[in-house]
């Protein structure tokens, strides 16, 4: 009997956190439970000191209900079963920093258990952003997206440092309740309490924040283009820049900087870079373009590079069924003005699945898989482009759709010289779900770290304007077209976590191999001690 209530007690558990986790998570109002959704984790893990391969059965749960509670949204599109193995894959991977907190815990005790799980958790998240399957949308810094009140201090630690707060609590709060346990007095909250309130009150002390005085008038289009049946029509182009240019002349007048169109709204079915300025649509851009000579419109692309004998061949590279070369296409955005010339810029944080299979330089005979949304199928090239665009004005960082959740990437093209951040997305693949609220939601973030505006144009919504405080200052409804223009700054201030971001992400990886090796160290030792013995 009590085998059985203790196994329920744990599968109990196992349930409650994956709730948790979920509940806690933009756009749930419910933030604060995320100091509390590793808390039944970490008694879990206390009560099965034995049967690893249950207690690998209970992470997988508690994990499998949190990543598909919070993303299910994954699998809305033409294949539903990639959603279903993402969310399995991605709630897999997550039990390996807890299976190695386990195996520290047991061999060196509590409080080395702790630290450990901290710092395998993070180096999780590390290698999670860096690696070809990476997926870092349930980073846990991100839950306080829909809080930028509360971690105003992420100019200095960024996501990476919510992430340590969340851990730290959750572990604070564990041990709070073993102590209330032992000796029931109130002094055992005093830890968990202050590490709540001094984070948070720090970030009121440097939510004072403000910019110089001026400003660039910016016009976001969003054109509501539905991307199943409408966006990759055959003959819809012609259609859809008419839409686009009707779109930005209702706002557009001869104050205006920037004009912003969402991703892919530009040649849906691919162009030759080498001929873009002879493209009807470039040519029609331009055209409009004469009536506003101080504006530069940015836009979405879908673009191929040809490459040459002479050129090093990409493992991403395509060869072509008619003519002896090879080509890659590319997620791109452009820049254009009436000067003749177009910058270019190649996405480079590509979704797994969708636009890269990954390491297929390895398992060339992959290179087809990738889920075809439309518009180009199988994978993109990864040729770097621009890395931002210039002007006379303001330098531009366009992040393209899934590049905005990668805060550290970001910082890395403030720090060479972006002083505003624009978002070009279709979230429409994903329909009105959390999907496309919860990207919106991490822009914020992006903001504070950078201290940058962001002007978000979404295809399908929610397009808006997000000051450096995270603040959406302007926004557009979801499934309308429309369009909205305001005035941004363009900033070379680079904060604390522009700087260091690179040091800040890789100390735990540092900490971690310290860790292991310490492991493998005091199992010798123990080993040997054990033979003296006998």
């Amino acid at each position: 009997m009590n085998a059985i209530l203790r196994k329920r007690g744990t599968l109990l558990l196992s349930i409650f956190s994956g709730l948790l986790l979920w509940a806690a998570w933009p756009t749930s109002p419910l933030t604060f439970l995320i100091f509390f959704g590793f808390v039944p984790l970490l008694a879990m893990s206390d009560k099965m000191t034995e049967r690893p391969g249950a207690y690998f059965g209970l992470l997988f749960l508690a994990f499998w209900i949190w990543n598909t509670a919070t993303t299910w949204w994954v699998g809305n599109t033409t294949v539903p079963a990639s959603g279903i193995f993402a969310n399995a894959f991605n709630a897999l991977l997550m039990t390996i920093p807890w299976m190695a907190y386990r195996t520290t815990r047991l061999r060196a005790g509590r409080a080395t258990g702790y630290f450990a799980l901290a710092v395998y958790w993070m180096t999780f998240e590390y290698i999670h952003q860096h690696w070809e399957l990476s997926w870092p949308w349930l980073t846990l810094g991100n839950a306080f997206a829909m809080r930028p009140e509360w971690v105003q201090w992420y100019e200095y630690l960024g996501t990476e440092g919510g992430s340590w707060w969340v851990l730290i609590v959750n572990i604070l709060i564990y041990r709070a309740i073993l102590q209330y346990r032992e000796t029931p007095r109130f002094k055992a909250a005093l830890a968990p309490v202050l590490a709540i309130i001094l984070p948070t009150a720090a970030s009121f002390l440097v939510s004072g924040y403000t910019q110089n005085a001026g400003g660039e008038k910016i016009v976001v289009v969003q054109p509501n283009i539905d991307p199943y049946d409408e966006k990759f029509a055959r003959g819809a182009a012609e259609l859809q820049l008419r839409k686009l240019l009707d779109l930005s002349a209702q706002k557009t007048d001869s104050s205006t900087r920037f004009i912003i169109w969402p991703e892919t709204a530009l040649f849906p079915t691919g162009s030759w870079e080498h001929q873009l300025n002879e493209q009807p649509e470039v040519l029609a851009i331009r055209e409009f373009l004469r009536q506003y000579p101080k504006a530069r419109l940015i836009s979405g692309a879908a673009t191929y590079k040809q490459y040459t004998v002479m050129d090093d061949i990409p493992a991403t590279a395509r060869h072509a069924s008619e003519g002896n070369y090879w080509y890659d296409a590319f997620n791109a955005s452009v820049q254009i003005d009436t000067s003749g010339n177009v910058q270019v810029y190649h996405k480079a944080r590509l979704v797994p699945g969708v636009e890269l299979t990954p390491y297929m330089r390895y398992l060339p005979f992959m290179k087809k898989l990738a889920l075809d949304m439309g518009g180009i199928s199988g994978s993109y090239g990864l040729t770097p482009g621009v890395s931002f665009f210039t002007n006379n004005t303001c330098n531009i960082y366009t992040a393209i759709c899934y590049e905005s959740v990668y805060g550290s990437f970001v910082a890395e093209k403030v720090r060479e010289g972006a002083q505003l951040l624009v978002v070009c997305t279709n979230d429409g693949w994903w329909g009105n779900t959390e999907g496309h609220r919860q990207h919106l939601q991490y822009a914020r973030l992006r903001a504070i770290e950078t201290r940058r505006w962001v002007a978000r144009s979404a295809n399908t919504g929610i397009s808006a304007l997000i000051s450096p405080l995270g603040q959406i200052e302007s926004s557009l409804p979801y499934w309308e077209p429309g369009v909205l223009s305001g005035e941004v700054q363009c900033d070379s201030y680079q904060t604390f976590y522009v700087k260091y971001c690179s040091y800040i992400a890789i100390a735990p990886v540092i900490f971690c191999i310290l860790l292991l090796a310490y492991t493998i160290v005091l199992r010798v030792i123990r080993r040997k001690h054990v033979e003296n013995i006998r």
